[in-house]
């Protein structure tokens, strides 16, 4: 079976309306500084750390402008590479710094997590994860998003299809894999997607793969990158609260 996605006229003048109203927002224009880069710089290990930690961090709670969250990831920031590999307990250590900031969730947890996926990358690991990146700061094909996600995916823990997704769109490596959550499928729903879209099934791979695919139509019919698309969407929900100082990733 094959789905066929087509867009009437109406629905992409209402999209593209919807982007020009904030693709001057700043946390759009970083978007498209960073991801729609032609040069990209190697990952580094300090890089890929920092935001697979702020992608833990993120998982169950909001980031806005505002957030706790937001305000932990400000430079410099406590929870970097040259800090944690030192740490002999690695978990206690970062649950710890985390419960000290307060309004942070999930500290044990994420604690945990970051202890587990350090081991991954001082391992050979890391070689396999770099020469994935690799291929997408060389070259742009959203075949390989595709399957670089499922790979981070799959390898680290503490990442569903979102957040690998969201690793990928904080290192500026994706234009056309963006991370889907409750204010995309809520914002699709609004735009007349086909199926009602609830949050609780994106844990499973083949269901995000559907709506990406969706969602990468659309912006493809309106002549927008999804990359960019996402962050007209995310920005929308947070008012004019992101500026030129605090949009740090």
């Amino acid at each position: 079976m094959k789905i066929t996605w087509h867009f009437e006229p109406a629905d992409i003048e209402k999209v593209q309306s919807f982007f020009e109203k904030h693709r001057d927002n700043p946390f759009v224009q970083q978007r498209e500084a960073v991801n729609l880069a032609d040069n990209k710089p190697p990952v580094t290990k300090e890089d890929f750390w920092e935001r697979m930690v702020a992608c833990l961090l993120t998982t169950q709670q909001r980031s806005g402008p505002d957030s706790p969250i937001s305000r932990f990831m400000t430079r410099p920031f406590p929870l970097r590479w040259e800090i944690c590999v030192e740490e002999e307990s690695l978990a206690d250590f970062a649950r710890g710094v985390m419960a000290d900031f307060g309004g942070i969730r999930r500290s044990t947890i994420i604690g945990k997590e970051m202890a587990k996926n350090m081991v991954k990358i001082q391992s050979h690991t890391w070689e396999s994860t770099l020469e994935k990146l690799d291929a997408l700061r060389i070259g742009v094909e959203a075949a390989v998003e595709r399957q670089t996600a499922d790979f981070i995916d799959d390898v680290y823990h503490g990442f569903g299809p979102k957040q690998s997704r969201n690793l990928l769109q904080m290192l500026g490596l994706s234009r056309y894999e963006i991370p889907i959550d409750s204010r995309i499928t809520k914002w699709l729903n609004e735009q007349g997607f086909p199926v009602k879209l609830t949050a609780g099934p994106l844990q499973d791979q083949h269901y995000y793969a559907f709506v990406s695919d969706g969602f990468q139509q659309l912006a493809s019919a309106c002549g927008i990158f999804p990359c960019l698309l996402d962050a007209a969407i995310f920005s929308s929900f947070d008012g004019d609260g992101w500026t030129e100082d605090n949009v740090v990733w």
